[in-house]
């Protein structure tokens, strides 16, 4: 019995790996239609239900659409779905937040310095308008925590850079939650709540003004705000 799990386990991995390489080298394409199951077992040396297992686990990611009649199409993964295993994958560590702020920071760092040199008025003009947003909402904790991520959203949208929006996409529910989180916290204080403000409008400055090493620092020192904040969280949990 084990033997046979073991042999299921690579036959999946064999599924997974094939269609990996055939994406990632350029063989498969959106909307491109897979060889009939006969012919995948015989070349990937398969059974036809370990085939039809890693088919459906594929078609669960939004990898490839199962079509009845027609076979299995290579679709455009869903995004909303890696959110959630993110979401699962952090949800018993008690260090989730930190590592989440971990991957924006590096994620929003590098979309600054693209949207330098990428971003166009009508990004900026998103940006300001989700600035403007934040100011009017600052005393509120849940519509400001949206406008927050809305901007921040629109900054890694301007850099025009597509695995980046997709990290950041896949982790937005749990900047989300710590968004409301930190807008809480800081509720009282109004030096901070003065300071997200005038950081967010600083990031668009620096955007503007063409230098990415400054709109880098800019977001860098935006987060020094998050890191304190974090440290404030830890003390009042525990």
């Amino acid at each position: 019995m084990q033997g046979a799990t073991r042999k299921s386990a690579n036959g999946y991995e064999r599924v997974f790996g094939f269609l990996r390489e055939q994406l990632l080298s350029g063989a498969l394409k959106e909307g491109d239609l897979l060889l009939p199951e006969r012919e995948l077992c015989q070349a990937l040396e398969v059974s036809r239900p370990v085939l039809r297992e890693a088919l459906r686990a594929l078609s669960i990611f939004g990898v490839i659409e199962i079509r009845h009649g027609v076979g299995s199409v290579v679709s455009r993964p869903n995004i909303d779905i890696l959110g959630d295993f993110f979401s699962f994958a952090l949800a018993n560590k008690g260090n989730a937040v930190d590592e989440v702020m971990e991957a924006r920071i590096a994620v929003e760092c590098q979309a600054a310095r693209l949207a330098v040199s990428r971003a166009g008025i009508g990004d900026f003009e998103r940006m300001r308008g989700f600035a403007d947003a934040i100011a009017k909402t600052i005393d509120d904790p849940v519509v400001g925590a949206r406008a927050d991520y809305e901007f921040h959203m629109a900054l890694v949208d301007a850099s025009a850079a597509t695995a980046l929006r997709s990290m950041y996409i896949a982790i937005a529910d749990l900047l989300q939650r710590s968004h409301v989180e930190r807008r809480v916290l800081v509720a009282a204080d109004a030096s901070t709540r003065q300071q997200i403000i005038d950081d967010h409008y600083r990031i668009l400055t620096t955007l503007t003004e063409g230098n990415p090493d400054e709109a880098e620092r800019a977001v860098r020192n935006h987060f020094e705000i998050g890191r304190a904040i974090r440290m404030r969280m830890s003390v009042h949990r525990a």
